[in-house]
């Protein structure tokens, strides 16, 4: 996963590799998804930030992050290769309730999603609950712990997102990468479970 530098070697999947999924990272607005995909990427992961401005300060709630200038206007994309069998694409979806219809595209053909969650901010969550229930998608819950000493417990947390029991919950940091590894991994062992 320390592949990061661009090299040759390193845009392309190597030849042995024979399946490839693609996985959701989802949110809401300002949750962590963009450094989520970053810190996880193998590659320069492809971003559309765009610098916020003032007519976008009307319709984005701030509270949560008063120090973010720039916003997901269409998706992020990162790649992980797992085995010399298998690579996980990444899409970050952006988080606003103006880009909704984006999900669409973006959850055709997905195994699932990671659903990032701010412990500050559980209300805004519910949309995005809603969505990926919406499109069927299984999913794992990954609450990103930007305070480490504000940590609810998962049992507070699955009942305030009223979450069913065989969710997983797991608790991160968007900007660390085995945190963000160990994340992923449990969406993906999720999926394994539900797929056997």
């Amino acid at each position: 996963m320390d592949s990061k530098s661009g090299s040759a070697e390193s845009i392309y999947v190597p030849d042995a590799v024979r399946r490839a999924a693609k996985i959701l990272v989802v949110g809401h607005f300002a949750v962590g998804k963009t450094t989520l995909i970053g810190t996880l990427s193998e590659i320069t992961p492809l971003r559309t930030e765009e610098r916020m401005t003032q007519a976008a300060a009307q319709v984005d709630d701030l509270r949560g992050a008063p120090d973010k200038t720039t916003t997901t206007v269409a998706l992020d994309f990162g790649r992980l290769t797992l085995s010399d069998e298998l690579v996980l694409y990444l899409f970050g979806t952006p988080g606003q309730q103006r880009f909704v219809e984006l999900w669409e595209d973006m959850a055709r053909g997905s195994l699932g999603a990671l659903l990032l969650v701010d412990p500050a901010r559980l209300a805004d969550t519910f949309p995005v609950i809603d969505l990926v229930e919406t499109y069927g998608l299984e999913y794992a819950v990954a609450v990103n712990s930007f305070d480490p000493y504000s940590q609810h417990a998962e049992d507070e947390l699955r009942e305030a997102l009223d979450l069913l029991p065989d969710t997983p919950v797991v608790f991160c940091d968007a900007r660390d990468q085995k945190s963000s590894a160990q994340a992923l991994i449990t969406l993906v062992r999720h999926l394994l479970a539900h797929a056997a």
